[in-house]
Parts: C-alpha cells; structure tokens; sequence
C-alpha cells in the first residue's frame, strides 16, 4: 500500500509544509517543529479524519486544518511521552529532548497543542468536545502507562490504559471527521467506535513488536507492561503470542464490520486497508 500517493496524504503533508514555512525562520521553535513533523510517520490519524469525512459525504478539502490539529496534538504528545519514558530514539533519529534539550522539548509540545487548538476551533462543538476529551484521555492514559509496572496491572488495566493512551485519538480523529462529513451522533458514534477497534489494535501490536524486540526505530529507557508480558505470567512464551494475535485479530474484525455498514466506496476501501496495514499487516 502505497499510502504517500493517496490525495489526502498530500493534503497534510502540504498543510504542515505551509504551516512550518509561515513561522519564523531564525526562531528555535521552528526548528524544532520541522524536525518533529519531518521525523516521519504515516499520518494515519489524520489521513483517517478526512476519510470519516467522505464516507460521511464530506469533502476531504474542507477537514484538512482539522485533520493537521489531529497530527499536532499527536506529535506533542510523543514529545510528551519521550519525556516520560526517556525516549531517546523516535522514528529512527534522536528524540526531541535529547536534540534539543528537555525544557525546549516540552515548549514545543506546548507550542505544538496550542496550534493544534487553533486548528480546530473553526469545526464546530461537537468536534471542539472530541478534541478535548481525547487530550484529556491521551493525558490520563499515560499517567497509568508510567505506574503499569508498579504493583498489580492486569488485563482490565491494560485495555482502560491504551484504551485512553492510544485508542482515544483514533476515536476522535473518526468521530471528528464524520461530523464535519455531516453525520449526526449516531453516525458520528459508529466512526468513534471504529476508531477506537484500530487504535486498540495498533496498540497491542506496537506492544507486541516491542515485546518480540522487532522494532528497531524507537529505543527509551522506561518500560510499559505489554499485553503479552501480562498473559506470560499465567501461559508460555508461545501462548502469549499466540493470544496477543488473536486479541488484534478481534479488534480488527469489529472494525471492518463497522465499515461494512456503510455504503461502498473508494474512502471505505481505504479506511480497511489503513485498518489492516497498521495492524494485521504489521505482526511477525
């Protein structure tokens, strides 16, 4: 899947251009954000917003700012959790903090939610509300994440932490999309749950990758209780796995089956492929 030719990745990814060329130039800030925004990524988030809008009947045009607030706040908080975690490698090339120092870092992840406020003030209440409370859950789920290896944290505590960490702004970026798209809160309530399936899936299989020491581009000194570090205390190596697998399987299956339930197109197409590439596509 070649997802840099798709139309609405050249939509964010032009929107943060123009955004990074209009701020000043000898300012470090602007430095530092061209050097979190250029750090690479798939733009999933966003790219998933402005196809919430379409299957909606919404024109992708219309929701880039909206879109860009998506990945800004998304960028701010992988500053935020490098700091957290003693991220030192992000997307293969150093950290903010260890580029440019801790307090600039935690400027620019300021820096980073304020425009991303901005962005989305234009969109109406409904989606204003999303934002904010995905901010606030993203907020919530790492404080969780930072205890996850003190003390007793089952399965239950798991899925409420990436449930908010993770899953919250998959969810947001769905629901927002289908609001600008139109939808009513019975639409908008599909897309949001939808999203959530992906996010909850991306995440185990980020933990998953983490846990089988596959991933090569992000390196931190902290470490998070992983799904299958929980079920390594009751089952072997291989049942861990095994039942990690197939809790993202699940999580997928009820996110195409939402999908199925709108009309066929070329969004709804893309939107399975996105689903699929960062999750089903992505186990060893």
């Amino acid at each position: 899947m070649n997802i840099e030719q798709w139309g609405e990745h050249k939509l964010i990814m032009s929107a943060m251009s123009d955004m990074i060329e209009s701020m000043d130039k000898s300012s470090q800030m602007t430095k530092m954000i061209s050097h979190v925004c250029n750090s690479g990524g798939k733009k999933i988030r966003p790219i998933m917003l402005m196809l919430s809008s379409e299957i909606c009947g919404g024109d992708s045009k219309k929701s880039v700012d909206a879109a860009l607030a998506i990945e800004l706040i998304h960028s701010a908080s992988l500053i935020h959790d490098d700091l957290l975690d003693g991220g030192l490698i992000r997307r293969g090339i150093p950290s903010a903090h260890e580029k440019f120092g801790y307090a600039a870092a935690m400027l620019c992840g300021d820096f980073l939610i304020s425009k991303s406020i901005e962005l989305i003030s234009p969109f109406g209440t409904n989606a204003i509300r999303d934002f904010g409370r995905a901010g606030m859950c993203m907020a919530e789920g790492e404080t969780c994440d930072v205890k996850s290896v003190e003390g007793t944290f089952d399965e239950g505590n798991y899925y409420e932490c990436i449930r908010k960490k993770t899953a919250s702004l998959f969810a947001a970026s769905a629901s927002i999309g289908a609001y600008i798209g139109g939808a009513d809160d019975e639409v908008a309530g599909k897309c949001r749950l939808y999203g959530e399936h992906v996010g909850t899936a991306y995440q185990i299989v980020d933990d998953l990758l983490e846990y089988m020491h596959v991933q090569d581009d992000k390196k931190s000194t902290h470490e998070s209780m992983t799904l299958p570090q929980i079920y390594l205390k009751h089952m072997s190596h291989e049942d861990a796995v095994k039942r990690s697998i197939e809790e993202v399987e699940k999580q997928v299956r009820y996110a195409n089956d939402i999908l199925g339930t709108f009309d066929p197109c070329g969004s709804t197409d893309k939107l399975v492929q996105i689903t699929n590439h960062i999750t089903i596509d992505m186990l060893p």
